[in-house]
């Protein structure tokens, strides 16, 4: 029997937690923010209908604080929480809190996110279902001659990849038998500082693979769907920085059979919710399982974008347990869309996080672009989350017309007070290989092994920032000289030269 959601507490921060809220508006449902203490004024906050902190700074003593989120739940009246992603988003013991003290969770049930957390146990869910899996084996770190010989039965070279967890950590590609030993050593520590779970398993390394994941939903009345697929091939250290849908290189029969693989896992491991089936595509097109993330991914939008759904509203319809309002035939994939994340991070600086307070924000708008922003104009970019600060999509009729409003907006996207990657991104979508869909996810290693992402025009607008601040210099010193008389007729004359320069008028 559906129950009406009237409220819902957002258990994120920054751009996701404004994309909830806003669905919240459109089905008026009231929404609960929570903060930390550099949150406190932040845009979520400000957004929401109502707002509880719920400690310092650190994620680990706010956001990541099961009793602190359940609290602000219960002190707000809130009969649901959506968690977003990241934080506590796939934590299958704090699903299963919301269960327990009676507060609906939107996203899987407990048990799912924990089968499909675990690697090791996705993958043999996988292969139950029907999938193909990329070869590999479990082994036993305490054995390395045991650990090493399954190494060279999977063959070389390979990928040491964590058990638990996901977002890239705890993963060492391997070459050769010798350098086996030092990988092995290194993804179990990584994976253990980062997840608590030092647990890892081995996996044939696919050079030059592209990374294509199935959008799935799953209501409570029998319908598994999969909404097309997203190009996740453009990463930096096995992070997706640059995602599209459709994919260039899919075909309608592809599409199919990647398509029912996902849905045959979520049938299999009863998926309720938004989830995302992920693959590696090889370079003559079969694919295997890679993993479920058991939530809403960060590059929703394009799939948005093509297919006219809002993500977020069917989360929130099937935790009411209503069925989908639509069937498989009924989706369709609609032109082309691109998003490019936006990292207060300095390219040319090795993508350091970049903090400091925005003294400008200004994004860009027109046909076919859409900006998911966490942040406005005075906001503080604080070192203790995730430096990312914006979703810049772009839709278009087909893949070319993408790429060029996404060309546009970069150009008008103004942020001042931090670094940011919008340089980094103009280069790639000036790139020959990206502009023809030859991609893979060692795209960015293969074409810019220098790591120099600086575009010739931002050389150009170096120069032409020094040149206008001379020329400044020697406007003001050519005032200075002059009666009140002759600065203001002085004045007057090359402002009408600078707009007819500008293409302007008065």
């Amino acid at each position: 029997m559906s129950q009406k959601i009237k409220k819902i507490l957002i258990a994120n921060r920054g751009e996701i937690a404004i994309r909830i809220v806003r669905a919240c508006r459109d089905l008026k449902i009231k929404s609960v923010a929570v903060f930390s203490d550099t949150d406190r004024t932040a845009f979520h906050v400000r957004l929401a209908d109502q707002a509880y902190h719920i400690g310092p700074s650190p994620s680990s003593e706010s956001y990541l604080v099961h009793d602190k989120i359940i609290d602000a739940a219960k002190r707000s009246g809130a009969d649901a929480i959506h968690p977003g992603y990241g934080f506590l988003a796939e934590n299958a013991a704090f699903a299963q809190r919301c269960e327990d003290e009676g507060i609906i969770f939107i996203g899987p049930k407990p048990e799912t996110i924990t089968l499909l957390g675990d690697k090791l146990q996705a993958r043999e869910a996988a292969m139950k279902a029907g999938l193909p899996v990329v070869p590999g084996a479990t082994i036993e770190q305490d054995d390395l001659a045991s650990a090493a010989a399954e190494a060279e039965k999977v063959g070389y070279p390979i990928l040491i990849k964590a058990a638990a967890g996901g977002g890239g950590k705890g993963m060492r590609v391997v070459e050769t038998p010798d350098e086996f030993a030092e990988g092995l050593q290194r993804a179990s520590s990584e994976a253990k500082n980062a997840f608590g779970d030092g647990r890892v398993f081995i996996e044939r390394y696919l050079k030059r693979p592209r990374h294509i994941e199935i959008q799935i939903l799953c209501d409570r009345h029998g319908h598994y769907l999969h909404l097309g697929e997203r190009e996740c091939s453009i990463q930096r250290r096995h992070q997706k920085v640059i995602e599209e849908a459709p994919s260039p290189v899919m075909t309608p029969e592809l599409r199919e059979r990647m398509g029912a693989a996902a849905v045959s896992i979520a049938r299999q491991t009863g998926y309720i919710g938004a989830g995302t089936c992920e693959f590696m595509v090889s370079r003559d097109l079969e694919f295997f399982f890679l993993e479920v993330n058991t939530r809403l991914q960060v590059e929703h939008p394009v799939t948005e974008l093509v297919t006219g759904l809002d993500l977020v509203r069917e989360q929130i319809a099937i935790a009411e347990d209503r069925p989908l309002s639509f069937r498989q035939e009924d989706v369709v994939m609609k032109g082309h869309a691109i998003e490019c994340r936006i990292y207060a991070e300095d390219p040319q600086n090795g993508f350091v996080p970049s903090t400091g307070r925005l003294t400008n924000y200004r994004i860009p708008a027109g046909p076919g672009v859409r900006v998911d922003s966490g942040v406005v104009t005075s906001n503080e970019i604080p070192i203790y989350y995730d430096p990312m600060i914006a979703k810049l999509c772009t839709w278009g009729q087909n893949r070319e017309e993408a790429i060029d409003r996404m060309k546009r907006a970069l150009r008008e996207y103004r942020v001042s007070g931090v670094e940011t990657t919008i340089g980094f991104h103009q280069t790639i979508m000036d790139n020959v290989k990206f502009t023809a869909g030859d991609l893979s996810t060692s795209f960015l290693a293969e074409e810019y092994p220098d790591n120099d992402y600086t575009r010739i025009n931002d050389y150009l607008a170096r120069s032409a920032a020094i040149a206008a601040a001379l020329d400044k210099f020697s406007r003001e010193r050519k005032i200075a000289s002059l009666t009140d008389q002759e600065a203001s007729k002085w004045k007057v004359v090359h402002r009408k030269a600078h707009l007819r320069g500008m293409g302007g008028t008065d």
